[in-house]
């Protein structure tokens, strides 16, 4: 049976535990390693690891590439406006044919029914790269992230400041898979919906002050407030700002909490700068573990995890 990694909850939580564990096992064998040097095990030798842009990239890009690499298998980038795909191509073909040529397919695009059709099509894995309703991948780093900080997710209580995206979707989902807590604070209009908070069987709300999501808080976390092409955004950014992180805000949350981000950032909008490149920030290593959750993700799909 064919390994798609489209949401969470395709892999499930006894999965996604053993993907962390595998994660940070090779994290730390790597260390002080060259990047472009293969793990002792090469898992993966002589895959190919086919990767779709719609949508700009640099973290899901980059990492990707250097995950199928450090694996021992290599990797065909493709941007959308340069394949027939961007031309008319359907996505029901374009999957059929790249199952032709390679092992595996990540697609970073707007519309998750694409994502999901590539998945009904393919005879490969595919993996969401990034989709309007979810992204899976940033959220398996954030867990990765936190537990490498010296956290256990059970328990947990995670706040959430400003749109509720994409991403905020996947933290719910998360929570219910992984028995933490999610608190999200959004301005009226920008709430996540209730399809998107039921993900979290029960661990996730929504709530309109600031203060309220950050206390008692272990992790806090934001995202840009205005995504690629959306328009509106003077009118979406005054409603925002009373969900900026700040250091008060911080202060409100527990002594010892961090703060995460998925990036790009801008500073001075959805978190101030003295934040982001504060102590309580691990925005770097979160970065960083992008390139670590994305090959458990990868061998999950290939069959070698779980």
């Amino acid at each position: 049976m064919i390994r798609h990694f489209l949401n969470l909850s395709d892999a499930g939580p006894d999965a996604i535990a053993a993907m962390l564990a595998d994660a940070l096992d090779r994290k730390n064998a790597r260390a002080g390693w060259p990047k472009g040097k293969v793990d002792a095990d090469a898992p993966l030798a002589g895959r190919v690891l086919a990767m779709i842009f719609e949508k700009n990239s640099t973290r899901t890009r980059v990492s990707f590439d250097m995950a199928i690499r450090q694996l021992g298998g290599t990797s065909i980038v493709m941007d959308a406006g340069s394949m027939q795909l961007g031309r008319g191509e359907s996505i029901a073909d374009t999957a059929r044919v790249l199952s032709g040529y390679v092992d595996a397919i990540m697609i970073r695009t707007d519309d998750h029914a694409k994502v999901v059709e590539m998945a009904q099509y393919a005879t490969v894995p595919v993996i969401n790269g990034l989709t309007d309703a979810s992204h899976p991948c940033q959220i398996m780093a954030d867990m990765l992230t936190i537990i490498d900080s010296g956290r256990s997710l059970p328990g947990l209580k995670v706040a959430w400041l400003g749109d509720g995206n994409n991403v905020l979707a996947s933290i719910a989902e998360a929570a219910g898979l992984m028995h933490f807590d999610v608190v999200a604070a959004c301005p009226q209009g920008f709430q996540p919906s209730e399809e998107d908070l039921a993900l979290g069987k029960g661990r996730a709300r929504c709530v309109a002050s600031p203060h309220e999501a950050v206390e008692g808080a272990d992790v806090i976390v934001t995202d840009t407030w205005i995504s690629m092409g959306q328009a509106h955004a003077e009118t979406k950014l005054d409603a925002m700002m009373p969900y900026q992180v700040t250091p008060a805000l911080m202060a409100s949350a527990r002594p010892d909490a961090v703060f995460l981000h998925c990036l790009p950032a801008h500073r001075g909008e959805e978190v101030t700068a003295d934040v982001i490149d504060g102590p309580q920030s691990l925005i770097w290593a979160e970065a960083e573990n992008r390139l670590h959750a994305q090959k458990s993700i990868l061998r999950w799909c290939f069959g070698q995890i779980g």
